[in-house]
């Protein structure tokens, strides 16, 4: 793995947990903020396509448009997802356990449904990632389960980092094997959510500028770097970087999710969720890598 492909990572981390942490803030607008940051995002990175689509001459054929359509359908549900998480539970623990719960669902997948034989690291990392996710959402009491809402930030992070888990394989596909380019592939994706969303607001259109009222600012800026961040780690895979290293390089945005929760947000993350987070990282790199 180069420096430059190691570099865009670390930035790719930081972006990711800024663009989470704002659509945090908007999390009482729902699926209208995802509309409208994917409007941003449609329009903003429009002219980079453009100037691509011209330049490399896009070889297009229906297994291209396929895999186009499949990912944003399945980026539609992680965002619609992840919106509704942080509706209902702490940014410190939805953001978290979505980005840790992925490797985790992929290595079960493969075991339960593929039949393959689990060696002694990819078991130990399994217990890893589920002791970091009980630390993350109890900070170290069992208490927490019995508060009201004490799971919810369990439950819509691990749904969550089931689509994440999802997307990421399909979208190293598209990228990797098919040839298209990571600016492409996540501007379509955005351009068909929009399209699918679009009914919603035009439904009621007077409600949904109601509820973006005082929110704009924060759609443009998630609409900018939600895809950039994004774009920064299919580019990284283009250049030849293994996803086996790529992906739990991408998990450090976990920590800084906690920590932004606690700083910014002002919410009671404490040692344990810190804990938790080191704990979670440590057991997907030990995914990742068996």
């Amino acid at each position: 793995m180069t420096i430059g492909a190691f570099s865009l990572v670390i930035i790719a981390a930081f972006i990711h947990a800024t663009w989470n942490l704002l659509s945090k803030r908007a999390s009482s607008v729902g699926p209208v903020f995802v509309f409208a940051y994917n409007l941003f995002a449609s329009l903003a990175y429009l002219p980079w396509v453009v100037y691509l689509m011209v330049e490399e001459s896009v070889q297009w054929n229906w297994t291209v448009a396929g895999f186009i359509v499949l990912s944003g359908l399945i980026h539609l549900g992680y965002s619609l997802c992840l919106q509704r998480g942080y509706q209902n539970a702490d940014f410190s623990v939805v953001y978290p356990v979505a980005r840790g719960t992925g490797p985790m669902l992929s290595t079960l997948g493969a075991v339960l449904f593929l039949a393959e034989s689990p060696s002694l690291q990819v078991m130990t990392g399994l217990v890893t990632v589920v002791s970091g996710i009980w630390l993350i959402a109890t900070q170290g009491s069992l208490r927490a389960f019995r508060q009201p809402g004490g799971l919810a930030g369990v439950r819509w992070g691990t749904a969550t980092g089931g689509l994440i888990a999802t997307y990421t394989v399909v979208d190293a596909y598209s990228v990797k094997t098919l040839g298209i380019a990571p600016v492409v592939l996540d501007w379509f994706s955005n351009l068909l959510r929009f399209v699918l969303l679009a009914p919603l607001i035009i439904a009621n259109p007077g409600r949904a500028r109601e509820l973006m009222k005082g929110y704009w600012l924060l759609a443009a800026a998630v609409g900018l770097l939600s895809p950039l961040s994004y774009i920064l780690v299919l580019t990284a895979l283009n250049t030849g970087a293994p996803l086996s290293v790529v992906a739990p390089m991408r998990e450090m945005s976990m920590m800084l999710g906690a920590i932004m929760g606690m700083v910014i947000l002002g919410e009671n993350v404490g040692p344990w969720r810190i804990v938790g987070c080191a704990v979670l990282i440590f057991g997907v790199v030990m995914l990742t890598l068996s």
